[in-house]
């Protein structure tokens, strides 16, 4: 059986203005958030990933040294919006690439084995946008085929593109919050932490 190649892009050029510090530099365990978002990507098992940074590229690159991700520094980072990071790491992708995983680097609590399942979900070719989706609230990282990256170009958020095709979303009922936590401010950052976390997780 043929395996569908998927591409990761970590979405890591935000500049952490309501956490009033670098988030996707701060600790998170024995390891920093972005350590931990890429080690999380890397152990479900996708074909490739790009890691799309901004203001604190040159740390995350040192961080990052030695794994086998793409790191590339996005120049427009401080006026791009997302949906630009995310056209920007698809470009980047091998061209055999046949999906796209969008992928939060504020997101350490993500789950390899929810990303596990995408990727077996998604091999139905049949799917060509899979988001994840918890108590009925859309969560991340979502999937988009190839054939739809076009329509993310002609939108100015990640959510418009999703309005845009409602009607092609595949959704994978999850069993755990992960996939609609993130980390915005200093408050999140203490209630998700490792220890906290993992309580309310059992």
């Amino acid at each position: 059986m043929s395996h569908r190649r998927v591409g990761a892009i970590v979405l890591a050029a935000g500049l952490s203005s309501r956490m009033k510090s670098p988030k996707l530099l701060l600790p998170w365990g024995t390891k920093t958030v972005i350590e931990q978002v890429v080690g999380v990507v890397l152990n479900a098992g996708v074909s490739q990933i790009v890691v799309v940074t901004g203001k604190w590229h040159v740390e995350i690159e040192r961080l990052l040294t030695g794994l086998p991700v793409q790191v590339l520094f996005n120049p427009r980072y401080e006026q791009a919006e997302m949906i630009d990071s995310i056209l920007f790491g698809l470009d980047a992708l091998d061209g055999d690439i046949e999906a796209g995983l969008i992928v939060l680097g504020d997101q350490p609590q993500l789950r390899s084995d929810v990303i596990e399942r995408i990727l077996q979900i998604s091999e139905d070719d049949a799917i060509e946008l899979l988001v994840p989706s918890y108590q009925m609230r859309r969560g991340h990282p979502w999937l988009v085929a190839r054939q739809l990256w076009p329509g993310l170009k002609v939108v100015n958020t990640p959510r418009e593109f999703l309005h845009n095709y409602a009607d092609r979303i595949y959704y994978l009922e999850v069993e755990t919050e992960s996939v609609l936590q993130d980390l915005d401010t200093p408050e999140e950052y203490q209630r998700y932490c490792p220890g906290t976390y993992q309580k309310e997780e059992k």
